[in-house]
């Protein structure tokens, strides 16, 4: 931040983070929106695994600052150790079943199931 001409604050900014199949991306978003974000590591060629996510996690030192995370699902679902890959509910408050393509947009209910 010193680079950046910025006092930094850690409560000020909030940590997004986003992966694909074939790269990891960790940047810092400031929460008035009044700084622009701030890339802190970008990893290629690594699988869209918690060993990756916590390595990444790591070299930014996260532990130190404990920024506010924010991700799309995927993310939060990797970070949080639920069933990763194509998953039949996309989140643990989800009971929509995004294999049925042939429902989507036709089923208004979908069944209680308990696992």
């Amino acid at each position: 931040m010193e680079v950046l001409g910025h006092e930094f604050n850690p409560d000020e900014w909030r940590l997004f983070t986003d992966s694909s199949k074939v790269s990891l991306k960790v940047v810092l978003l400031h929460n008035g929106i009044k700084l622009p974000s701030v890339p802190l590591d970008h990893a290629t060629n690594k699988k869209e695994i918690y060993e990756s996510m916590k390595l990444l996690l790591g070299k930014i030192k996260y532990d130190e600052f404990k920024w506010k995370l924010c991700g799309d699902l995927e993310v939060v679902a990797l970070l949080l150790g639920i069933q990763l890959g194509y998953t039949k509910y996309c989140s643990f408050l989800c009971e929509w079943d995004s294999r049925d393509k042939k429902n989507h947009y036709v089923n208004k209910l979908w069944p209680n199931e308990h696992h």
